[in-house]
């Protein structure tokens, strides 16, 4: 720097220091007048008493001071409380066995980490100045111990060293994720010929599925309490689904209110509109009698009777007709089972969810994934 530019900084410096200082005296007048007609009054407070203290201390003394090491700075605390994660990190992720993933997961260790791998591209974050950022294994694992169990946020977040608000964070990140990213390929028909053949291998043919609804339990609004209310005498929401020989979901629809009749959820819904168009399976036909009869799906009375929907004999029936309702209830029951477990693995289904209208159907879909990752995975269900 030239020695007139260095000049010409010292003075500008050395000027707006002068102001300063002259506002500060100002202020100082002030607040001695003030004390004065105070101390007039009568009235003397510990803040009249501290004026000298701030008359010297001015802008070009703190600076001094600062330089001399008199005061010393403050350093910069996280406002964050700070928690334990040795549980997560040293127990968890290093000691626990796959029968522990299982029970406390509902899935392998190995199925888990293959899960992180597919939500990773979204999940991923950058790590602040304040705080490192949840790492995408222990986001997902936090939602997964929320949605298969009951417990609270509160009590999820001192499991895993973070705070609730934390907990419903993660929980609505996965499953947004899971929905955005995974419901394409995870619920999805698949290889027709072989859920025809595993339904046929259990007494009914040209079976594409069976087909059934379930509630929801949830938290209803005042004012939208007689909507939700279901036949049963609760606030819920609908889950409508489609599954294979397996009990894998192949089709679902969620967030009608529970008052609605199923039949009317499925006459609304996209799965109607594609067996109608016959769109849903291929167009291959099997004679019975003189009947030509198309892949078809099963459900119980209350949905309508179809060409492509079979559903059971009603009143006084026949050795045949008993026959019929025999099979088609024994391939029907995979949908009752996958609900079963469904809810068995995802307790937080059984209990009333405190959520968002918007969220819960994406917090269900997201169960529902997670159901067709388990059963594919082969990972063991535990009845208790």
């Amino acid at each position: 720097m030239e020695a007139a530019q260095l000049t010409l900084a010292i003075r500008s410096t050395l000027n707006t220091t002068r102001i300063i200082q002259q506002y500060m005296q100002h202020q100082n007048l002030a607040k001695r007048y003030r004390a004065r007609r105070r101390r007039q009054r009568g009235h003397v407070s510990d803040q009249d008493m501290d004026t000298d203290f701030s008359e010297s201390m001015g802008p070009a003394n703190a600076c001094i001071m600062v330089l001399m090491g008199q005061v010393h700075a403050v350093e910069r605390r996280f406002w964050a409380r700070e928690t334990s994660t040795d549980w997560w990190d040293r127990i968890v992720l290093q000691v626990w066995d796959d029968s522990q993933w299982l029970r406390n997961f509902r899935m392998r260790k190995g199925t888990f980490m293959e899960l992180c791998d597919l939500l990773s591209p979204a999940l991923r974050r950058m790590n602040t100045k304040m705080r490192a950022a949840l790492t995408v294994e222990k986001r997902v694992a936090i939602a997964l111990w929320k949605l298969a169990t009951p417990d609270s946020y509160l009590s999820v977040g001192n499991q895993f060293g973070v705070g609730k608000s934390t907990v419903g964070a993660a929980v609505m990140q996965v499953a947004h994720t899971i929905k955005d990213l995974l419901i394409s390929r995870v619920v999805t028909v698949g290889n027709v010929q072989v859920i025809v053949d595993g339904f046929a291998a259990m007494g009914f043919p040209n079976c594409g599925g069976a087909i059934d609804g379930t509630h929801i339990p949830i938290l209803a609004q005042e004012h939208q309490a007689a909507e939700y209310i279901n036949r049963k005498g609760y606030f819920s929401i609908v889950l409508q689904a489609l599954v294979d020989h397996k009990g894998r979901f192949t089709n679902i629809n969620v967030g009608w209110p529970g008052k609605v009749h199923d039949a009317r959820i499925f006459r609304n819904s996209g799965l109607f509109q594609k067996l109608q168009e016959g769109t849903l399976f291929p167009d291959q036909k099997i004679t019975v009698g003189d009947v030509e009869m198309p892949i078809c799906i099963l459900g119980d009375p209350a949905y309508p009777l179809m060409p492509w929907l079979m559903k059971p004999y009603t009143g006084s029936l026949d050795s045949s007709q008993e026959l019929f309702n025999y099979r088609l209830s024994k391939c029907r029951m995979e949908v009752e089972c996958a609900f079963g477990r469904l809810k068995a693995r995802w307790c937080s289904l059984l209990t009333r969810l405190d959520l968002s209208e918007t969220n819960i159907p994406t917090v269900i879909t997201a169960c529902c994934v997670l159901h067709n990752i388990c059963e594919s995975k082969g990972e063991t269900f535990m009845a208790g």
